[in-house]
């Protein structure tokens, strides 16, 4: 047995923003607990051709972590790894990373106010406070089609990526066409014999205008810190103040961000029944809104076809879909996504009164500003419950958890008390707050989405960055019950 003060769970961005701050604060008695043999989390697993940011790197990075060598405007995945490797190294934080050390299961002792923390290799760790780091884009979303085990040729899941299958000359069929598809379609459309996508429905995509940094360019933000700000406040206000009104409903911006995107789509593609399949039936924001320079470039291609008619089967040699029409290919690439409900799905996590978390969230997850819930005491959230967003970078949410968790942990330290623990009345009050805003957003006008669980808006954040890191400032430790 481990007795540590903190466990982290994960090493993605919320992981390792966690373990800086927490060495920052003095609080250097922490281990993170990696399921993996390194770090990164989503920016490890996506190794597709073209993986990238789909938020510009200048904003997708901490606020505390500035980095001049950014390539590009918006940058891949090996300078987005990189850029976390580099980072955990000035701070650090190899000395706290176990890794191959999958979490299963998570105790709350009432006698002594800790947790007790089960790996699948048999390790246990007892600890004050707990950190779930996990994020809700890392175990991938496969659908269950008939006959799947039948097909005789190459089938994988993007996010696992199987390089050693050379797709040049080949047949190949794609099944989803949203985040991480839109990006590896066009390289796949560039070496493919013949590509078909079987699209449930179509996206609405901003032009990228994507670019490499110039040297000066570089230089300029290595030497003077207050352009590099400026320009991470450019980006910040675009979402802000642009793309987010445009989701909660106003008219104006809906129309301009709707009118950006089929401007796009109308520039790359002149086909009327192609462009007719490749425009959403759907408010803009109800899904997220992509940024590409190549996804419908790639559309208009001759060896590039889209099937809109659903799948009913695999076969030996491909698919058939729901109107009968056979397809015979040589590879298929689930482009599906992630399975992001129910959150900590992987984790049996035990609380007060021996309640499993599961069924504490029983009608979809939720916590107090995404970071606490009731009946689970110094169980901490990042990227938690509500707390994803669809306009501007996590990781602004990211830091605001991270300082919000490190007040209650100063708080418990200095009043030497052991726990917190939301009251459930304050933590109902908010989420009965975040449902009614959020039943008027776009993200509750379509019937299915990775955002919902059910009918219920599970995963995205109601308003903007800078009502969420307002309100998370300061802690109200009156929110919650100390023992």
């Amino acid at each position: 047995m481990h007795i540590v003060k903190t466990v982290i769970i994960g090493s993605g961005f919320g992981g390792l923003c966690m373990g800086i701050k927490l060495k920052q604060a003095g609080l250097d008695d922490f281990v993170i607990l990696e399921k993996a043999d390194d770090l990164g989390g989503t920016w490890r697993e996506n190794t597709y051709p073209g993986a990238e940011c789909d938020v510009p790197s200048a904003l997708y990075s901490y606020s505390f972590e500035h980095n001049a060598q950014w390539q590009f405007k918006w940058s891949g995945q090996a300078q987005i790894l990189k850029y976390q490797h580099d980072t955990a190294a000035k701070y650090e934080l190899d000395k706290h990373l176990k890794y191959q050390h999958e979490v299963n299961t998570l105790e709350f002792d009432e006698t002594t106010q800790r947790w007790l923390v089960g790996t699948s290799n048999g390790e246990q760790f007892d600890a004050q406070h707990v950190v779930c780091a996990i994020g809700q884009l890392h175990k991938p979303s496969t659908p269950q089609i008939a006959n799947a085990d039948s097909f005789k040729g190459d089938v994988f899941h993007s996010a696992k990526w199987n390089h050693s299958v050379k797709l040049e000359g080949k047949k190949v069929a794609v099944i989803g066409n949203a985040a991480s598809a839109v990006q590896f379609i066009p390289e796949v459309a560039k070496v493919a014999k013949h590509l078909t996508i079987y699209q449930r429905s179509p996206n609405w995509i901003l032009a990228k205008v994507d670019r490499p940094y110039a040297k000066w360019e570089q230089r300029l933000s290595a030497k003077v810190p207050i352009v590099a700000r400026l320009y991470r406040r450019i980006i910040w206000v675009l979402g802000e103040y642009g793309v987010l009104p445009a989701i909660k409903g106003n008219r104006f911006s809906r129309w301009a961000v709707k009118k950006a995107c089929l401007a796009n789509l109308h520039k790359h593609v002149n086909d009327p029944l192609l462009r007719q399949q490749l425009t959403p039936d759907y408010p803009v924001g109800a899904k997220r809104v992509l940024f590409s320079d190549h996804y419908f470039p790639a559309l208009a291609k001759d060896n590039v076809d889209i099937n809109m008619n659903g799948i009913a089967e695999f076969t030996e040699t491909g698919l058939i879909d729901k109107q009968g029409q056979a397809l015979d290919v040589d590879a298929i690439i689930y482009g599906t996504g992630f399975q992001t409900n129910p959150f900590l799905a992987d984790i049996d996590v035990v609380g007060v009164g021996q309640r499993r978390i599961r069924e504490a969230w029983s009608d979809g997850a939720h916590a107090y500003l995404g970071v606490s819930t009731s009946g689970f005491p110094n169980l901490h959230m990042l990227y938690g419950p509500n707390t994803n967003l669809g306009h501007t970078s996590i990781i602004i949410m990211l830091e605001a958890q991270v300082n919000y968790i490190i007040q209650a942990m100063n708080y418990l330290n200095q009043s030497g008390k052991q726990s917190c623990d939301v009251k459930r009345d304050v933590e109902q009050k908010y989420n009965q707050e975040l449902q009614t805003r959020l039943s008027k957003m776009a993200f509750s006008k379509i019937e299915q989405s990775w955002y919902k669980d059910g009918n219920k808006v599970t995963n995205n954040w109601a308003g903007g960055t800078r009502e969420y890191v307002k309100r998370l400032k300061k802690i109200n430790m009156a929110a919650y019950t100390v023992k």
